[in-house]
C-alpha cells in the first residue's frame, strides 16, 4: 500500500502570515529561525506580533547556521523544553526548518539519540506537545510541506537527510512577499534545487499519480519563470515560491535520486550550497537514469515543449535545458568550476561516493546503482564530461 502525505493546512499568497490567527487557543510559540535576514527585513518581527496579538506567548531561537549541526538540533531541544511550547514555528531558509524538525524530534522524547532516528521512517510518533508549523524564506528546499530534514554530523562529513512522515509540518504558510527579499545568487542555487527535486521525484521508484501531476507541474512552471525570478521579476518570483513547494509535494512522498545522494555528500565535503551541487549534477544524472527510464525523461521533455522526434533527442533536449538554465543563472556547470580543487577532488571522490551509495535518496533512484558507478558520475561532474556508461 502507498502513502501520500501532506500538512494539513496550507495558506498561501501575498500576507499569509496573517493566517497564523488559526492558532487561537495555543498558549506559547517557540520560533526558530537562522541569521538576521527574517529580523533584517522585518518578517520576524511580524511573526511575533501576529502571534502576540492571537494570544501567544513567545521566545525566539535564532542562529540557525546553513546545514545545521547535530550539536545545533540538541541545543534547541533543550532550549524547547526549558519553554515548554505547544507551538512550534520555523522561519527561513531550509536550514532553519530543517534543524527545527529535528529538534520537535528531541523535545518530545528527550531520551532519543541521533542514532536512535537517522535511519529512515523509525521516529516516534510525535504532537505529544506541540504542533509544528513552516515559513520557508527562499524557494528551493519546500521543507515546509516534506517528510525530510537534512542534518550534518560534522565529524564525520556527513549529512544525513532525515526521513519520516511523522515531521510533516501541520501547517505551511506560503508569504509570497518574504521571498522577494533573496539575493539574485540564492534565488538560481534554490531554485535549481527545486527543480532537481521535481525531476527526481517524476522517475523515482516511489512516484504515483498523486505525485506525477505535481512534479510536472513544478518543472513547467521553473523553466517558465525562473530566469525571470533571478532577474528580479516580483510575479515571477511570487510563482516560484509555489512551484517550489509543489516539487516538495512530490518528492517528499515519491522520494529522490543519486542528484541528491551526491549533493548531501558533495555539499557537506567540498562547503558548496546544496542547490550548486543539484544544478551541477542533474545533466549528468539524467544521463546516468536515461538508460533505464528514458521514457520518463521524454515526456519530462514533451510537456515543457523541447525539441525531439525521439525519446533519445528528448532527453538530449533536456539535458541541454537544464545546462543553459544554469549558464542564465550564473551556475558554473562543473564541481572543478566551482573551485574544488583536483588535489581535494582526488582526496575525497572515493569516500564522497562511498557514503553517496548509503544516502537514503540512492534506494528510490530509478537505476541501481554501486560505489563504482557513483564515483563516474561524480568524475563526470566533477570535469564536465557526458555520462555515457
Amino acid at each position: 500500500m502507498a502513502r501520500f502525505t501532506l500538512p494539513r493546512d496550507l495558506y498561501f499568497g501575498p500576507n499569509a502570515m496573517a493566517e497564523l490567527k488559526c492558532l487561537k487557543g495555543y498558549k506559547k510559540a517557540f520560533i526558530v529561525t537562522g541569521g538576521s535576514s527574517m529580523k533584517r527585513t522585518g518578517f520576524l518581527d511580524k511573526l511575533v506580533n501576529i502571534l502576540k496579538e492571537t494570544g501567544l506567548e513567545t521566545r525566539i531561537y535564532e542562529g540557525v547556521e546553513p546545514d545545521p549541526s547535530i550539536e545545533r538540533v540538541y541545543d534547541g531541544a533543550k532550549a524547547m523544553r526549558e519553554f515548554e511550547p505547544d507551538v512550534i514555528v520555523a522561519i527561513g531558509g531550509g536550514s532553519p526548518m530543517d534543524a527545527a524538525k529535528a529538534m520537535w524530534i528531541f523535545y518530545e522524547y528527550p531520551d532519543k539519540t541521533f542514532e536512535d532516528i537517522k535511519t529512515p521512517f523509525t521516529m516516534p510518533k510525535l504532537r505529544q506537545k506541540a504542533i509544528f508549523v513552516a515559513i520557508p524564506s527562499t524557494s528551493g528546499t519546500a521543507s515546509e510541506v516534506t517528510a525530510f530534514s537534512v542534518i550534518t554530523d560534522y565529524s564525520t562529513g556527513i549529512k544525513y537527510p532525515l526521513a519520516d512522515f511523522e515531521i510533516t509540518p501541520d501547517i505551511a504558510i506560503l508569504d509570497t512577499e518574504i521571498p522577494l527579499t533573496m539575493p539574485k545568487k540564492l534565488t538560481a542555487h534554490t531554485g535549481m534545487d527545486a527543480l532537481t527535486h521535481a525531476i527526481e521525484a517524476y522517475v523515482a521508484t516511489a512516484r504515483s499519480e498523486f505525485s506525477d501531476p505535481l512534479a510536472l507541474k513544478a518543472i513547467s512552471d521553473i523553466f517558465d519563470s525562473l530566469v525571470d525570478s533571478y532577474n528580479g521579476d516580483s510575479e515571477a518570483r511570487g510563482k516560484i515560491h509555489i512551484a517550489q513547494c509543489l516539487a516538495g509535494m512530490a518528492f517528499s512522498n515519491a522520494l529522490l535520486g543519486i542528484a541528491h545522494s551526491l549533493a548531501h555528500k558533495t555539499g557537506a565535503v567540498f562547503k558548496i550550497p546544496h542547490g550548486c551541487c543539484n544544478a551541477i549534477l542533474l545533466p549528468n544524472v539524467i544521463q546516468y537514469n536515461s538508460r533505464v527510464c528514458m521514457e520518463r525523461y521524454a515526456q519530462i521533455a514533451r510537456f515543457v515543449g523541447l525539441p525531439g522526434a525521439t525519446d533519445k533527442q528528448l532527453v538530449n533536449s533536456l539535458v541541454d535545458a537544464v545546462r543553459d538554465l544554469n549558464k542564465k543563472l550564473g551556475i558554473a556547470q562543473t564541481y572543478k568550476e566551482n573551485g574544488v580543487s583536483k588535489s581535494d577532488f582526488k582526496a575525497n571522490c572515493e569516500f564522497i561516493a562511498e557514503n553517496a551509495v548509503l544516502d537514503p535518496c540512492t534506494a528510490s533512484n530509478p537505476r541501481a546503482t554501486d560505489k563504482d558507478e557513483m564515483l563516474r558520475v561524480l568524475t563526470c561532474s566533477y570535469y564536465g564530461e557526458d555520462v555515457t556508461f
